[in-house]
């Protein structure tokens, strides 16, 4: 009778891991709760944001190109 109790808990103990983590990586649960939960923390750029990270993308593109050509008349000079 013992060996069979032992036997149920071992199994018990190993399937409970296992089971979780079968659970956790199927792909619906992780479309479901990981995206989601992303989303709700990143939430997806609005036009009014993406247009202001596009308008210093090109300020700061600008002053580089306006340092290297600085740099190049410099250089040139000496």
């Amino acid at each position: 009778m013992g060996v069979k109790i032992e036997i149920f808990r071992m199994m018990v103990y190993l399937s409970f891991p296992v089971a979780m983590f079968w659970i956790s990586n199927q792909a619906e649960y992780f479309e479901e709760y990981i995206v989601k939960r992303k989303r709700e923390i990143f939430p997806p750029d609005e036009k009014l944001q993406r247009q202001e990270l596009e308008d210093f993308k090109q300020r700061m593109r600008i002053r580089r190109e306006q340092k290297m050509l600085k740099q190049m008349n410099m250089s040139s000079e000496e």
